[in-house]
C-alpha cells in the first residue's frame, strides 16, 4: 500500500509516503516570516501550502499514484479518536474553526489530492480528540467546560509502540504518557481510551517551554482587567509567550540545561519547576487511573534531554514503571493509522460532533 502524508506546521510543510509500514520517501521545507507576512490567517494560506505540496512531489519525480492520502488532524469539533475519512462535515468544520491553525488546512489539501487521484483521505487522532470521562469535563464553573486538546496522534502512538513492545493490548492497559515538547500534555490512558488530560493549548497544566500552563485563576482575572493588557497580550502569554521563554527569553531546553548544568540558579530552578509541575500532573493522572497505571510513558523532544528526565524522575519514581520514549513520529503514526484502515485493522469513526 502506498500512502501519502500531508502534515503542515505553522512555519513548515512536511510530506511523505510510506509503502506499507516503510517510509521510502520524506521532505520538509520551511517557510520564512517573509514566506508567511502577507497572510493574516492560516487559512489563508490554502493555495500557498498546496502548490508546495504539489511542487515537492514533481521536484521528487514521485508520480500521483497513492492507496491513501492522510493528513495531520486539524482543531474539528470535540470527537473521539481514530481514523476518519474526510467528508464534507469534517471539511466545513475546519473551514470554519474557532481556532485558527494551519493544521485545519491538512485535510483539505489532503482531499482535493485525492479526490483528482481517486483515492481515499484520511485523517487521524486529532488534537482535539475527546474521550473525557463526563466527570473530568466540569471545571466548577458552568460556562467554562474543561476540554480536550492534547498531543494525541504521538501520545497514542507511543502507548500502541508501548503495549506491543510488552506483548500486550493496548485496550488491556492503564498508561500515563507525558508528551513533553514546546507544549506539554499529560494524559491517562484506560483500556484504549484517553479519559483524562490537560488541556496543553489554552492554559492548564505543567509550565513548558512557551507556555504558562495552570496558573492562579484570580490573580489572571486581576491582569485581564489592569488595563496594561489586550485579550490578544493575555492569551500570548498563556501560549507562546509564557513558560521558560517569559522567565529566561528562549524555549531551547538543551541550552538551558546546559546553564542549569554548570550551575546557573535561574536556569537550574526553571527546570526543576518544569519538572515539579510536569511530575504534579502525573501524579494527578496516575490518580485518574485509581493508581492502576502499569507504566508512564515519557516522550517527545525533550524526552532526550537527560538532565531534566533525571528531575522529573526525583517527582514521580515508585508510581509506577517509567519508560522513555523519546521523539515524536507523526509521519509514521499517520501513516500505520492509513495503513490500518486500508486494511480493516483500524475501524473508520464517524465524525457527528454535538
Amino acid at each position: 500500500m502506498k500512502i501519502l502524508v500531508i502534515n503542515p506546521g505553522s512555519t513548515s510543510t512536511k510530506l511523505a509516503v510510506y509503502e506499507d509500514e516503510t517510509q521510502v520517501w520524506k521532505e520538509s521545507i520551511s517557510h520564512s516570516v517573509k514566506d508567511l507576512a502577507d497572510f493574516t490567517c492560516a487559512s489563508e494560506q490554502y493555495e500557498f501550502r498546496k502548490a508546495h505540496v504539489y511542487t515537492m512531489l514533481e521536484r521528487a519525480g514521485i508520480p500521483l499514484v497513492f492507496d491513501a492520502i492522510i493528513a495531520r488532524g486539524g482543531l474539528l469539533k470535540p470527537t473521539p479518536g481514530g481514523v476518519y475519512q474526510i467528508d464534507e462535515r469534517i471539511k466545513y468544520d475546519l473551514l470554519h474553526a474557532k481556532m485558527d491553525h494551519v493544521c485545519n488546512l491538512a485535510a483539505l489539501i489532503a482531499d482535493e489530492l485525492a479526490k483528482k487521484i481517486g483515492c481515499p483521505s484520511f485523517l487521524a487522532d486529532p488534537v482535539v480528540t475527546d474521550e473525557l470521562r463526563e466527570v473530568a469535563k466540569l471545571s466548577g464553573i458552568p460556562e467554562i467546560p474543561r476540554i480536550s486538546v492534547f498531543h494525541a496522534l504521538n501520545s497514542r502512538a507511543v502507548s500502541r509502540n508501548y503495549a506491543a513492545s510488552v506483548q500486550r493490548a493496548y485496550d488491556d492497559l492503564d498508561l500515563v504518557v507525558a508528551h513533553l515538547g514546546g507544549g506539554i500534555s499529560v494524559s491517562a490512558h484506560h483500556h484504549g481510551k484517553v479519559v483524562d488530560v490537560n488541556n496543553a493549548l489554552n492554559g492548564e497544566g505543567p509550565i513548558s517551554p512557551e507556555r504558562a500552563g495552570t496558573i492562579p485563576a484570580g490573580q489572571l482575572v486581576d491582569l485581564c482587567f489592569s488595563g496594561k493588557y489586550t485579550c490578544k497580550e493575555i492569551k500570548k502569554m498563556l501560549n507562546g509567550k509564557g513558560g521558560l521563554l517569559a522567565y529566561l527569553g528562549t524555549t531551547d531546553v538543551q541550552t538551558i540545561a546546559r546553564w542549569a548544568h554548570a550551575g546557573e540558579k535561574k536556569h537550574k530552578l526553571l527546570m526543576e519547576a518544569m519538572a515539579y509541575t510536569v511530575g504534579k500532573q502525573i501524579g494527578a493522572m496516575h490518580v485518574a487511573l485509581k493508581g492502576r497505571t502499569d507504566a508512564i510513558l515519557l516522550t517527545g523532544g525533550i524526552a532526550y534531554n537527560d538532565f531534566f528526565i533525571n528531575l522529573l524522575r526525583e517527582w514521580i519514581e515508585g508510581l509506577a514503571p517509567i519508560v522513555v520514549m523519546p521523539g515524536e513520529d507523526e509521519m509514521g503514526a499517520l501513516a500505520a493509522n492509513a495503513l490500518g484502515a486500508l486494511k480493516g485493522t483500524l475501524p473508520l469513526q464517524t465524525y457527528c460532533p454535538e
